[in-house]
């Protein structure tokens, strides 16, 4: 019997019986009920498995890692405290206004070094800005992020020079810097809730399936996480006295966070929402609406205490961290199992056919 390296793909088969002569063709060959050495014919395909090709993942993830779900959590904080300090501008609250200020170029300094780092050389964030794409959310969100830290650059060296009471050597510059005192905040403010939820788009215009299946709903969660980020925030660094509009930011986070992931996981294919509830992802969600609750009830409550209100931003400012990071983790888990890639599409498929679209180039009529 002549072995080859092609018999280690056959199937196990039963050991091989007697021969029954009286089983002989005409032409003097036999049939081979029992053979057991792979000379019979038999199946050689196993059974189906739900895989792709050379189990490699169906859809190619995102080359992005930590920088890109830290990025994602500093640009909702950057916004949202632009906001509060646009208002503190406006109601005459200084400490609000200055810590706003201060945070939001804060964070979209640190988020700004986040996206250069991901990007591998600074150089790549200039190329990006060479043309304006408006169907590109990444290229958009470039140009959106420059002119908001140029305005937030501004208004925050208007504060550093309040601060260090204008000794800061701007010589005839100054009336000029603080002429500008009102248009960039007004433009920070205006730029502060599109760049909370850019990010949201850019995630929702990929093809990673969990990713894609939340983009009708995903800026929403977004916005009302930079705005309970943002709450949080000022809550920590300002005084009681001049936390109203935060404490109303927080709350309305709090309550439209909530709601809104609700609403996005019920509106999501069941199989597209396992990875927000698996593995890390599924612990950081959970512990982020824990944190969320915590948190808002805390602002409810602190009073004038101090300290319960420093507390309850803290948490805030955690919440809306694991949101961001559970989300971005959730669609990188989602692209290793094709499962979330085929299941939803056939499922969509179905509901296609079933609502009697079958005469385009998606749908047959099967």
């Amino acid at each position: 019997m002549s072995i080859s390296p092609y018999d280690a793909y056959r199937p196990p088969q039963e050991p091989r019986g007697k021969r029954r002569r009286k089983n002989r063709t005409p032409g003097g060959g036999a049939f081979r009920r029992g053979g057991g050495d792979g000379s019979r014919e038999v199946p050689v395909v196993p059974e189906p498995e739900f895989t792709s090709y050379y189990g490699r993942p169906i859809v190619k993830a995102p080359p992005w890692d930590s920088k890109i779900a830290s990025y994602l959590f500093l640009g909702g904080l950057a916004g949202g405290s632009a906001l509060l300090s646009l208002g503190g501008y406006l109601t005459d609250r200084p400490a609000l206004r200055r810590n706003g200020r201060l945070g939001a170029l804060g964070a979209a300094s640190l988020g700004t070094v986040a996206l250069v780092a991901d990007l591998g050389r600074p150089e790549r964030f200039l190329h990006m800005m060479r043309t304006v794409k408006p169907t590109s959310p990444m290229s958009l969100g470039s140009w959106l992020l420059a002119g908001f830290a140029t305005n937030a650059g501004v208004a925050a060296a208007i504060e550093v020079d309040r601060m260090t009471d204008e000794r800061l050597p701007l010589g005839p510059l100054r009336p000029v810097l603080h002429a500008l005192e009102l248009p960039t905040s007004v433009a920070s403010g205006v730029l502060g809730a599109p760049l909370a939820a850019y990010t949201a788009v850019l995630l929702g215009d990929t093809a990673v399936p969990t990713w894609h299946e939340m983009h009708a709903h995903l800026p929403f969660v977004f916005v009302s996480s930079a705005s309970l980020a943002s709450g949080g925030f000022a809550l920590v660094t300002t005084p009681v006295a001049e936390t109203g509009p935060a404490r109303f930011f927080a709350v309305a986070g709090v309550a439209g966070e909530l709601a809104a992931m609700h609403v996005m996981k019920g509106a999501m294919d069941p199989v597209s929402v396992e990875p927000l509830e698996q593995g890390k992802p599924g612990a950081w969600l959970t512990w982020s609406e824990r944190l969320s609750v915590i948190g808002g009830a805390g602002v409810l409550l602190s009073g004038r205490r101090r300290w319960v209100a420093a507390a309850s931003g803290l948490a805030l400012m955690a919440s809306s961290a694991l949101t961001r990071w559970g989300v971005f983790w959730a669609g990188k888990e989602s692209v290793k199992d094709p499962r979330y890639t085929v299941i939803p599409q056939r499922n969509r498929l179905e509901k296609r056919r079933a609502a009697g679209i079958t005469d385009d180039s998606i749908t047959t009529a099967g």
